[in-house]
């Protein structure tokens, strides 16, 4: 993409009512627009990013058998009516009615539709366990919208939802999903610590938060130092059950089992969570299977929620510095940027043109920054929304035959030769 031809209206001040430094960071790189309080419209370079943490959200769902649908956005009341939630579940719930005066919802969450579901269809044991998901937007009517898409009133979410024969297999359909998690945010370029939270009347230990820890996160999260140390194959459920991790509010500092010199603590992000809960829903819709003896079985459920707007806004606060966001590869909206620092110059321009056209044709990413702007401009913008890799030519291009490479999260730079481009762009493919 040539930047001369691209839509990035980047703001060189800070809006006033930006509070943190996603918020502040996301309207300044040109990646969202405020439309109202709480209502954001995705901007091209916002919109790409988003893409790209849902593609990763989808793919680790798929992975493990999970099957994706899209339910609507307006719901029947009569079905919130029917599990006893409509009355109950507060202002945030948008009600509305329909030209016949039928009462329908803006769906804040789906239980209520994917339960109907599985109750016209499934009729058996041998159809489960089965795990269905979406990722869609949402509406939830905050009192006090802040933060920018950190808590906005309109967001998109990864919402899932299991179905087993008995508390066995949901258990295990949990860790399952537990454990994907775990991989999906390592793909996201984040470490998140798993957080046993409120199971309610339920009881148990099947309900965690998954926190990515930030200096910005909304609350202080204590753990063990362990979890420092962990390689990718000891994240396992088995493994962190057993390792201490609790949110303040939960955490006792005269009873925690973990020695002083190993509790750590850290402001923390929430960006999953998942929950076991029974029958709660199965019996209020008076879903029924036959089981392996021939007897009527309630299946049991559990939901699965990740936020995905809320992701773009948690990697900004978890990678950044002073002159801006800095994306990890894996969803950066451009993996590439091409800056060249003497557009108009005929020499310094073939070169540019030439590196632009490999990238491209090799289906790298990369944004081409062809304006007739100051370099100085240049550097800042490329800094300010965060593409991993910088490519500038310049003088030096056609004067020694090389080019100059930024590694924008650890600032190192290091001179390519002209004919060493081609397989620096083959390592960029991998």
């Amino acid at each position: 993409m040539r930047l001369s031809a691209y839509f990035l209206p980047v703001l060189k001040e800070t809006p006033a009512d930006a509070q943190i430094v996603s918020h502040r960071l996301m309207l300044r790189a040109g990646m969202v627009n405020q439309c109202a309080s709480g209502l954001y419209s995705w901007l091209p370079l916002g919109q790409r990013v988003l893409s790209k943490i849902e593609k990763i959200v989808a793919d680790e769902q798929d992975k493990i058998g999970c099957h994706r649908v899209i339910m609507p956005t307006l719901q029947p009341a009569s079905l919130w009516q029917e599990s006893g939630r409509y009355e109950d579940y507060g202002k945030e719930m948008l009600r509305v009615k329909d030209r016949h005066d039928r009462d329908l919802l803006f769906g804040p969450t789906n239980e209520e539709v994917i339960t109907d579901i599985v109750r016209q269809y499934v009729k058996s044991y041998r159809d489960l366990p089965q795990v269905l998901y979406q990722i869609t937007w949402k509406f939830r009517d905050e009192m006090r919208p802040r933060f920018g898409v950190m808590r906005g009133r309109e967001f998109l979410m990864k919402d899932g939802y299991s179905f087993d024969v008995d508390y066995e297999g949901a258990r295990a359909t949990y860790q399952r999903i537990f454990e994907s998690y775990l991989r999906t945010f390592n793909r996201l370029g984040l470490t998140a610590i798993p957080v046993k939270a409120d199971s309610g009347a339920i009881g148990g230990d099947l309900s965690h938060e998954f926190q990515i820890m930030a200096e910005t996160g909304e609350s202080t999260v204590y753990y063990d130092a362990a979890y420092d140390s962990l390689t990718p194959e000891q994240r396992t459920f088995d493994h962190l059950q057993a390792l201490y991790a609790a949110a303040d509010e939960k955490h006792d500092a005269d009873n925690c089992p973990v020695p002083a010199d190993r509790l750590k603590s850290a402001r923390g992000i929430e960006v999953g969570h998942i929950f076991y809960f029974g029958k709660k829903y199965s019996d209020a819709l008076n879903v029924k299977v036959a089981g392996a003896d021939g007897q009527a079985v309630v299946p049991e459920m559990g939901s699965y929620g990740i936020g995905v707007s809320r992701l773009v806004a948690a990697i900004i606060e978890a990678n950044h510095d002073d002159a801006g966001i800095i994306w990890p590869d894996a969803v950066a909206p451009f993996k590439v940027a091409l800056i060249s620092a003497k557009t108009g110059d005929e020499a310094c321009d073939a070169i540019a043109n030439d590196i632009y056209e490999k990238l491209t044709g090799a289906g790298i990413d990369v944004l081409f920054d062809d304006r007739n702007e100051r370099p100085g401009a240049k550097f800042a913008t490329m800094d300010l929304i965060g593409i991993p890799h910088h490519l500038i030519v310049g003088n030096k291009a056609v004067q020694e035959s090389v080019v100059e490479y930024k590694n924008r999260r650890t600032g190192a730079r290091e001179m390519i030769a002209l004919s060493a481009v081609d397989g620096w762009i083959h390592g960029m493919r991998g």
